[in-house]
């Protein structure tokens, strides 16, 4: 793998987890009773970037190795998700035998 392919991975598994996280511990405005004129009261009371963006981070990295190993060790390869046998099969060649 790459370090450009290594970077992609991460970023896609970054954004992913920050979408998971941002609903978490979520407090909106109507919840909080302070609804400021001009919003709706869906939108967020208490939201921090920093601490969104830490709280990604750590969750983020240990998933990224996580894929990183499995991809670099070749316990799953690309053959083992071909479920429809399209990819063909790779040729092995011998060495020559010598007399």
């Amino acid at each position: 793998m790459a370090i450009t392919s290594a970077l992609v991975l991460l970023a896609v598994t970054w954004f992913m987890t920050l979408f998971c996280v941002l609903p978490m511990r979520l407090t909106t405005q109507g919840e909080a009773g302070e609804v400021v004129p001009g919003t709706h009261a869906s939108a967020p009371a208490n939201f921090s970037a920093k601490r969104t963006a830490w709280v990604t981070t750590l969750i983020a990295v240990p998933i990224w190795a996580l894929i990183t190993g499995v991809i670099l060790s070749g316990i799953i390869s690309v053959r083992d998700l071909d479920y429809f046998h399209r990819m063909s099969t790779p040729e092995v060649s011998l060495p020559a035998a010598t007399e």
